[in-house]
């Protein structure tokens, strides 16, 4: 697999990711919105949200720690392996950064706060946002 082969298919792989991270939330917002269920579950589902952001942070050292490697093999008959490395470190961390997207979707239900929402969802793009492929890298 060529460099230019390999970035595509991560990059498809972090839009697809993008898509499977802020869907649950709008059709669990679109068929189930404006319902309170367990309206006393509000505020341990949004901490249990936030406290998700954390887990990922190990994953990321990893991130960083293939990325560093796959820069090193650059142009050396090791670079197709460091690719598929790379790739499937990140594809781990990637689901982990959605958690909190997800969390936010199963809080719907309970009749989470539209600004908590938001912000579950915009912690989890951040996240994602981290796993970008740097233009440096090829």
């Amino acid at each position: 697999m060529t460099r230019a082969q390999a970035r595509r298919r991560l990059g498809v792989a972090w839009w697809r990711q993008l898509l499977l991270t802020l869907a649950p939330l709008f059709l669990m917002e679109a068929f189930l919105g404006g319902r309170e269920w367990l309206p006393a579950l509000q505020m341990p589902m949004f901490i249990v949200g936030l406290l998700a952001m954390f887990p990922s942070l190990k994953l990321f050292a990893a991130y960083k720690r293939a990325l560093v490697a796959t820069e090193a093999v650059l142009d050396t008959p090791e670079e197709p392996a460091a690719w598929t490395a790379l790739g499937r470190c990140r594809a781990k961390a990637l689901q982990v950064a959605s958690l909190p997207a997800w969390i936010a979707a199963l809080a719907v239900p309970v009749g989470l706060n539209g600004v908590a929402l938001f912000l579950l969802a915009m912690s989890s793009l951040v996240l994602l946002y981290l796993y970008r492929i740097p233009r440096q890298l090829g």
